[in-house]
């Protein structure tokens, strides 16, 4: 008897064992068949270097896809003010708080964040020239631990740069930028690249604060016919004061993206950042889910490019619309 009750207590311990399979591990959060908890709550990291309507909707856009996904994600959400120190310390500072990973908006702030951490995942956005910026090995396979969205559409500079050519009678063309910021210099590059066969010029004015705009561009009061802000970000978090002098002087202000059309800008060939911003964000979530490896993800270019032109802004700067762009532009009225 006394062997058999060993059998039977031995089978039973057998069948509890089994029936506990596949259920959760409550000190560990995990499942213990190897499948992951879908109820994690994730940690990200938000580096952004400065704030302006164009980088503003691109976080927009990533927590977007972010909530459709279904994640649960608790945010730490930090703005270094255009300031370089300052996205350095958030950068390590995230990386302390070992987030699971970090989201860094605009050139210096992925930069900073690539230097503090080559272990913690960064998808990154509204980034020029990633390349030339030394976040990846290539954009089609990145390495590392760093990915993201391009605000780089091929055809925007020449675009931009073909219609002041051919549909105004400008002659020099003012640009005023942040010598530091690298994908503005990558940029500016771009145009006078796509300046080449072409009557026009170029005059510069260089700024290093946002409190440097309104003189940079008072500076090119009668050298430059046109103002042509690209996607800096110290400029066009101020830009504001260039919209006023090109106002009160009648110079036509062309802008590197939509929203500073919105703002007062006359035209841009542009692509919404919140669109950006949004494929980013599908990138985090496969690299949170583990279904994608981020080394192997390669960086996502803007998928639409459209002109845009504001009318109340062309007015303000004496600048009268031809029938001919029905055609080609959409209006702000």
């Amino acid at each position: 008897m006394r062997s058999w009750k060993v059998i039977t207590g031995v089978l039973l311990v057998l069948m509890l064992a089994l029936a506990g399979c596949g259920t959760s591990d409550k000190t560990s959060g995990k499942k213990t068949d190897g499948s992951k908890d879908e109820g994690k709550t994730y940690k990200i990291g938000i580096n952004q270097y400065v704030q302006h309507p164009s980088l503003d909707a691109a976080t927009k856009g990533f927590k977007a896809a972010i909530k459709d996904s279904g994640l649960k994600v608790k945010y730490d959400v930090q703005n270094s003010q255009g300031n370089m120190n300052n996205a350095q310390t958030i950068a390590k500072n995230l990386v302390g708080e070992n987030v699971d990973l970090i989201f860094a908006n605009a050139t210096p702030s992925a930069q900073a964040s690539l230097n503090a951490t080559n272990n913690i995942p960064i998808i990154f956005t509204s980034v020029t020239d990633p390349l030339g910026a030394k976040l990846v090995k290539s954009m089609d396979k990145p390495g590392g631990n760093i990915s993201g969205t391009t605000d780089t559409h091929p055809d925007a500079i020449p675009n931009t740069v073909k219609f002041i050519d051919e549909e105004t009678d400008a002659k020099t063309v003012g640009l005023i930028y942040n010598k530091g910021e690298q994908n503005s210099v990558a940029q500016i590059k771009a145009v006078k690249d796509a300046m080449k066969g072409t009557d026009l010029t170029t005059v510069e004015a260089g700024v290093a604060t946002s409190a440097d705009v309104k003189q940079a561009a008072e500076s090119l009061v009668g050298r430059a016919d046109v103002f042509y802000v690209i996607t800096d970000n110290t400029v066009v978090s101020a830009l504001e004061s260039v919209i006023s002098v090109a106002d009160s002087k009648d110079i036509p202000l062309f802008v590197g993206e939509l929203d500073s059309v919105k703002r007062g800008g006359f035209a841009a060939y542009g692509f919404d950042y919140y669109d950006i911003g949004y494929e980013a964000g599908v990138m985090a979530v496969k690299v949170l889910k583990g279904e994608k490896k981020i080394s192997e993800m390669p960086v996502q270019y803007p998928q639409k490019l459209k002109l845009v032109i504001n009318k109340k802004a062309a007015k303000k700067m004496g600048i009268k619309i031809k029938p001919e762009w029905d055609k080609k532009a959409e209006f702000i009225e």
